[in-house]
């Protein structure tokens, strides 16, 4: 049995955190845009920044494990 929970919980930041997608942070006119589908290097470098760390909250302190 493999382990599916670090492979769905990546993926699905992933997802949800690419910037310009749902949301981008700084966005380009105010602090927050939402559905611009543009991106800037700060903006990348804060989704990198919230992506890392959420990824080390879910998988290295919570430890999660699904197996199918």
């Amino acid at each position: 049995m493999k382990d599916w929970a670090p492979a769905i919980i990546a993926s699905a930041l992933f997802a949800l955190l690419c910037p310009g997608g749902v949301l981008q942070m700084p966005g380009r006119q105010r602090p927050v845009d939402v559905l611009n589908m543009k991106t800037s290097l700060a903006s990348m470098l804060v989704h990198a920044v919230i992506y890392g760390l959420l990824l080390i909250l879910f998988l290295v302190i919570l430890q999660p494990h699904l197996y199918i």
